[in-house]
């Protein structure tokens, strides 16, 4: 399974996956649930930054290029939620909600980059065993849940990819031009790990 994950030594690399869950749910129900006002987006803001220095990536800006290269890679789902905030809500409720999503999906981002996929399998699986009783597979739905967290981070990147293969063909920027050679990698990856789950048995 593709997953971005990247060794450390840091805080929470060296946290145990079933705490670290915990603690970015924590934090993305709560930027979720800021209110829509400039002091709230704000905090959305400040959370990632906090976050992202304290996670110990070793990049050496104290987790900032990390997280400038999250902020770049999604680029595009800001510029589309920004605009159609702005359209219907104004500046103030548009701006808010852009930074929450914002927030939560690098959030999810730096979930998948400290943690081995294994391990949050692992962690998921164990959580949820005790749904057994109402005849759910907390293995089915650990998987499920491991796939779609590893999978925003992964179009993400391939996003990032996309642009810098244009611009390193002189291509002019836009929507359209970007969408089609886009989606192309996504439904690749899709099969792709389609392809590694029936391997394994999962159907």
């Amino acid at each position: 399974m593709l997953t971005l994950y990247r060794p450390g030594n840091g805080p929470l690399h060296r946290m145990p996956a079933g705490p670290k869950l915990l603690l970015v749910v924590a934090a993305v129900l709560g930027v979720s649930l800021l209110p829509a006002t400039w002091v709230g987006a704000a905090v959305a803001a400040i959370v990632p930054v906090l976050a992202y220095a304290a996670s110990g990536l070793g990049d050496g800006l104290l987790g900032m290029r990390e997280l400038g290269r999250q902020l770049l890679a999604v680029r595009w789902v800001i510029v589309i939620t920004v605009a159609g905030q702005l359209l219907f809500l104004g500046p103030e409720p548009a701006v808010a909600n852009t930074t929450r999503v914002t927030s939560a999906i690098v959030l999810a981002a730096l979930l998948v980059l400290t943690t081995r996929v294994a391990d949050l399998l692992d962690a998921l699986e164990h959580g949820l065993r005790p749904l057994t009783a109402l005849r759910v597979d907390p293995a089915r739905v650990a998987l499920l849940l491991t796939v779609t967290l590893s999978t925003v981070p992964v179009l993400a990147g391939l996003a990032r990819d996309v642009r810098d293969a244009q611009r390193a063909r002189g291509a002019r920027a836009g929507l359209r031009a970007f969408a089609v050679p886009f989606l192309v990698l996504a439904f690749k990856h899709a099969d792709e790990l389609g392809d590694a789950l029936t391997a394994r048995g999962v159907r």
